[in-house]
């Protein structure tokens, strides 16, 4: 499959990238997040703090392309990874807040949306870059469930719940991509989707 075009100034900037990290440890997919990341973000700080557990990467692929739903947990990580995915595979794409009008009693309004993703699409990708709350309700789902995710994105930022919905998920047994600490972002998540759904697309025959 021919590479997805690529605007030069994108292509600019990660040769930047390139030329400003120098040598590194990263796996070439793996490197191919990372890159997004900092091209997203700016901050090369993430190449300490991002996390790809084993197969992760193979599997986020593998479902992409078998054309797996993807759950979002905001509005900003749809519009920033939606274009992708029309450009490519156009999985169905549901945003978790949206999936609920109200928040339930103790809930905020994105679990809620969470949830009901969880009861309709437990075979989706997964994708939370700005509710931690969200991301503990995944989790607390998928611990004892018989159906899991076949990858879970899970890059909240902020200050309350961030680091223990962060910590929970790098407990479960399940393929997954986080970004240590308080860091992270809806721009961030987009870019790890962005980046699986290029690699998806070229490593088709």
């Amino acid at each position: 499959m021919p590479p997805l075009s690529q605007h030069p100034i994108l292509q600019e900037s990660f040769a930047r990238i390139d030329r400003e990290l120098g040598r590194h440890d990263f796996a070439p997919e793996e490197y191919a997040i990372l890159r997004r990341i900092i091209h997203t973000t700016a901050d090369f700080d993430f190449a300490q703090r991002l996390k790809i557990a084993p197969g992760a990467i193979a599997a986020g692929i593998q479902a992409l392309q078998s054309g797996t739903p993807l759950v979002v947990d905001v509005g900003m990580v749809r519009q920033g990874c939606q274009g992708m995915v029309q450009r490519t595979f156009n999985n169905p794409l549901w945003t978790a807040v949206d999936l609920a009008r109200t928040a339930a009693p103790g809930q905020t309004r994105t679990e809620t949306g969470l949830l009901k993703a969880w009861e309709q699409w437990p075979e989706a990708v997964y994708v939370i870059g700005n509710a931690p709350t969200a991301l503990q309700a995944l989790c607390d789902r998928v611990v004892d469930a018989p159906v899991k995710p076949p990858l879970i994105i899970g890059v909240p930022v902020g200050f309350v719940g961030v680091l223990e919905a962060k910590s929970r998920l790098a407990a479960l047994a399940v393929p997954q991509i986080r970004v240590e600490g308080r860091k992270g972002g809806s721009t961030v998540a987009a870019a790890i989707v962005n980046a699986l759904l290029v690699l998806a697309w070229e490593a088709l025959p």
